[in-house]
């Protein structure tokens, strides 16, 4: 059932998802006090349409042929739909105009969501809760947080019949014998589900949770004010010299899209093996063997064929990473990845806590069971929160920071190295400070000042990236690529002079070479103003 709108609502906000069949609109109830909720509006269908529509989906369903060259699902859907309307005479009775509306009802509950696709397209939800039968929908919107929709499942097996649709779609099973389910749509959205009342009194439920086809990349984080170009210089010099870093915050903070940015600073020449319940990871890195976790094939106690975190973080080891990456430790797992880390490897993972304080102690208890003596391994930690910025007037306005990043000295010692303002969103960063960088200057046989000349050039260069609105995650990994070819050496520094060594040259030669290859270069406005590139 979807809701109508109320008379007395207050409309904030109105926009299109599917123009012209679709919209949405939020609005501020009075039945909520002036609490805000999401309205699904979509074109409505007259009774000899909806006949219509009712009885041509049964024929496509029975009737459809496959195509002998692969097309596009929905062109390809529209065309048997043609076919099936003429030979079946829907054609001659389908009233002028109202062809578009059937073909919209057709893709969307054929190969769309059905009564939830208006919400699976609409790119300002980042979750979606149907927590059970009559009672409303949740989606979590990007300007408004947490809301009610106007959409409502009053009919049980209808509940039942599009979870197990969303099943299907992620190439799972679920049943009364196994009534849990966590899975990816291809979209790679996740999905968590329960099957009829097995394990929930209210009837089936599901969560999805939105994620970016195209990962953000770091330069997009430094643009959404995550973190800044010092604190992704910071972090690149630490990815390149193999330190381990963990993410760590609660659910939504952005942890695993803060790890897959700095994922992406590997260098390209290291390989990268990631570990994963469900494959949630995506960085344009050639050198990568992605390994994800199996369920068991079995009944009850016996578990046949069971491939687990653990199992894997323990096969990653014979492919000989430099960098292994767990999506989350919560387990026996993480024994195995301090060993792994004891041995040279690097790490990246996310862990869920509120501090590092509290990252330490959940790593040195039950399951994880992590030694006192290890915690050093786990060089830095980056605490990710969701946070209200200032400035935001009477809307607050909210946004995900990087609020500390500390160096594990010891079990019981942490080094602050950089801290979010609230009052200035501004972060406050003293790497004079690490104790990483002490030991990165040690290894490579240099002093403290030139790691810490090389973390400011690294800055700028990201800033003239950023500048350029070069964002695109590959062609970003593409330049860094550039920077360690052209740019990386004592030789180009001793060319240039130090004075003459700015980002904003360094891009310029990096652009240089890709033009010399016959690419096309980024534009942004930055590019356009100055004409160079």
């Amino acid at each position: 059932m979807f809701k109508e709108l109320p008379k007395d609502a207050l409309v904030l906000e109105s926009y299109s998802v599917e123009h012209p069949f679709s919209r949405v609109v939020i609005a501020a109830l009075t039945e909520l006090g002036g609490g805000k909720a999401y309205f699904v509006e979509e074109v409505r269908l007259t009774d000899r349409e909806r006949e219509i529509l009712r009885g041509l989906s049964d024929i496509i369903v029975r009737e459809v042929e496959p195509p002998e060259d692969y097309v596009e699902p929905e062109v390809h859907l529209e065309r048997e739909a043609g076919r099936l309307a003429r030979k079946y005479g829907y054609a001659r009775r389908i009233p002028k105009g109202s062809w578009p509306r059937i073909l919209y009802y057709l893709r969307r509950d054929l190969l769309g969501f059905g009564p939830i696709h208006v919400v699976m397209r609409d790119r300002m939800i980042e979750d979606l809760s149907v927590n059970g039968v009559n009672v409303p929908a949740y989606v979590w919107h990007r300007s408004y947080e947490s809301i009610p929709t106007n959409i409502i499942f009053t009919d049980e097996e209808a509940l039942d019949n599009l979870i197990v649709k969303l099943t299907h779609f992620s190439g799972k099973h679920i049943s009364t014998a196994f009534p849990i389910l966590d899975a990816m749509l291809p979209n790679r959205d996740r999905l968590a589900a329960t099957f009829k009342r097995e394990v929930s009194p209210k009837g089936g439920s599901f969560t999805i949770r939105r994620f970016r086809e195209r990962p953000f990349s770091i330069v997009e984080l430094m643009e959404l004010g995550t973190l800044d170009e010092r604190l992704a210089a910071y972090f690149w010099m630490l990815i390149e010299n193999r330190m381990t870093i963990a993410v760590i915050g609660g659910t939504g903070a952005g942890k695993t899209s803060t790890l897959n940015a700095l994922a992406s600073l590997v260098k390209p020449s290291m390989k990268i093996v990631t570990v994963e319940e469900i494959p949630e990871l995506n960085f344009p890195h050639e050198n990568w063997v992605q390994l994800v976790t199996r369920e068991s094939y079995g009944l009850g106690t016996v578990k046949m064929g069971m491939v687990s975190l653990f199992d894997l973080v323990k096969a990653s080891l014979r492919y000989r990473p430099d960098y292994i990456v767990v999506g989350e430790i919560r387990g026996e797992e993480a024994f195995v990845l301090f060993q792994a880390l004891a041995t040279g490897h690097g790490g990246l993972t996310t862990l869920h806590a509120e501090s590092v304080e509290y990252a330490v102690r959940r790593l040195t208890s039950p399951p994880m069971n992590v030694a006192e003596v290890y915690i050093p391994l786990l060089n830095a930690v980056a605490l990710v929160e969701r946070v209200q910025l200032p400035g935001g007037g009477r809307t607050a306005r909210f946004g995900r920071r990087i609020r500390a990043v500390t160096e594990v000295a010891n079990h019981d010692r942490f080094i602050p190295i950089a801290t979010w303002d609230p009052l200035t969103d501004r972060f406050k960063a003293e790497f004079k400070d690490s104790i990483l960088l002490d030991r990165i200057a040690w290894r490579r046989g240099l002093s403290k000042e030139a790691i810490l000349e090389e973390i400011d050039k690294r800055a700028l260069f990201l800033h003239e990236l950023r500048a350029r609105e070069i964002t695109e995650n590959a062609e970003v990994a593409r330049l860094i690529t550039r920077y360690y070819i052209e740019f990386a050496s004592e030789e180009v520094e001793r060319i240039l002079g130090k004075e003459a060594f700015k980002a904003e040259e360094l891009l310029k030669g990096i652009m240089m070479e890709i033009e010399a290859e016959g690419a096309d270069p980024p534009s942004g406005p930055a590019a356009k103003d100055d004409g160079r590139v």
